[in-house]
């Protein structure tokens, strides 16, 4: 037998419904923020995932599935969405109308990591992005959006995590205070950090491993080092996250994984998920439109786990289950081809049907529309073909009407869950 790829998930049905509510959820309040959807290919070019998201990182230097396609060109499979958005919004000039744009996607990322919990090769995110910008209260609002997100989904044992990186005019007084400190550590790093430690310090600070967190629990923070405009910026965005009701923790360890973040960056973490603990992050990314060929516009967006998030929300998937209007229970051979015609009419009609189309007895037929949770059950055998009418048994009050033929669709239109 044929089994699936390590790090790769089926969604079954079952589970499939709590993924649509999900789903549902963030649309809905994407859409209330003026958040239009964009759909992007899952393969783009090498070259942009390895300027956007820089090639010292773990992502480009061990992660993604890269590969030459039949001409020669090396492509990738998406690692993440923002670097291909942003090759939208600029290919299209989705800005020349006018540069604020707020975009949202919902799909599937690919990296090989190491599988474990909540951490798959094949993963999802939903992704909203917003161009145009500078105000560090768009990062207020993205925060925000991700806040009230996870508390309609009733996620457990969450926070928000916020820093500043900042911008080309402080960071290179913090670099040199992180040089300086990495150098008297350096031989307790792993060796990916030593590598990194002189071509991308701020790297380091990002790397899981235990022995180099210990090592650098005395790191200098880059917020002592930010420039007047950060400083003001970072002031305002912990305002206004306060103004909101937004609890959250300064995290001077904070600095994500992607090299394109500037200024402020955020998390969502949860203690449900062990080592793994983000669930949602992102920044923003002042230069990144520039550096791919755009306009000097900034940006700024998040990413959230979806499958990650799935695992700590307070839904339960059963709750979401659809269920039948109407379960059609067609008794003997003659009754099943009208049974069938109704069948079909109902669904075009909007009305959730399903029915058996083998012999079965009542009692077995009956036990499949408990099974499936069915609001009604329509009756026809060979009595109800003599009188011309069917019998509609209402499930919770177990009352039962005769329901002439001609009447059968308009009837139980009426009576759905779900009118059209």
């Amino acid at each position: 037998m044929i089994q699936l790829i390590r790090g790769f998930k089926d969604i079954l049905p079952g589970e499939v419904e709590l993924w649509q509510k999900i789903e549902q959820e963030a649309r809905s309040l994407f859409e209330n923020f003026g958040f239009r959807e964009i759909r992007i290919p899952i393969m783009e070019k090498t070259e942009l995932f390895k300027r956007s998201i820089g090639e010292d990182t773990d992502i480009v230097e061990k992660e993604m599935y890269t590969f030459a396609d039949r001409g020669g060109d090396m492509v990738t499979l998406r690692p993440e969405a923002t670097a291909s958005i942003v090759r939208a919004y600029i290919q299209h000039k989705l800005y020349a109308p006018d540069p604020v744009q707020r975009l949202f996607m919902i799909g599937p990322m690919f990296r090989r990591e190491r599988p474990q919990k909540g951490r798959y090769r094949q993963f999802y995110q939903i992704d909203a992005e917003i161009f145009g910008v500078a105000s560090p209260l768009a990062d207020a609002q993205l925060i925000f959006m991700l806040v009230t997100l996870l508390g309609r989904l009733q996620a457990k044992n969450v926070e928000a995590h916020v820093n500043s990186l900042g911008c080309p005019a402080c960071r290179p007084g913090f670099r040199d205070a992180l040089q300086g400190m990495l150098a008297h550590v350096s031989d307790k790093l792993c060796e990916d950090c030593r590598r990194r430690r002189d071509r991308n310090p701020l790297r380091v600070l990002d790397c899981k491993v235990p022995g180099c967190r210990e090592a650098l629990t005395g790191a200098p923070s880059i917020i002592d080092y930010l420039c007047g405009d950060c400083r003001r910026d970072f002031d305002e965005l912990q305002a206004a996250l306060t103004a909101l009701g937004v609890s959250y923790i300064v995290d001077k360890r904070l600095v994500r994984g992607l090299d394109y973040y500037t200024r402020a960056t955020f998390e969502i973490q949860t203690g449900e998920l062990g080592a793994q603990s983000a669930v949602a992050g992102g920044g923003r990314y002042d230069r990144l439109v520039k550096e791919l060929g755009g306009p000097d516009l900034p940006a700024t967006g998040f990413a959230i786990g979806f499958d990650r998030l799935a695992e700590i929300v307070g839904l339960q998937a059963g709750d979401y289950q659809p269920r039948p209007d109407v379960f059609i229970a067609a008794l003997g051979s003659r009754s099943r081809p009208l049974a069938f015609e109704w069948c079909c009419r109902l669904g075009r009609e909007g009305v959730r049907v399903e029915m058996e189309f083998g012999e079965k007895s009542l009692k077995s037929l009956m036990k499949s529309a408990d099974r499936l949770k069915a609001d009604h059950v329509l009756m026809i055998g060979d009595q109800e073909l003599e009188k011309q009418a069917a019998v509609l048994r209402n499930m919770q009050t177990k009352e039962q009407t005769a329901v002439p033929f001609d009447r059968v669709v308009d009837t139980l239109k009426t009576a759905s869950r779900r009118p059209s």
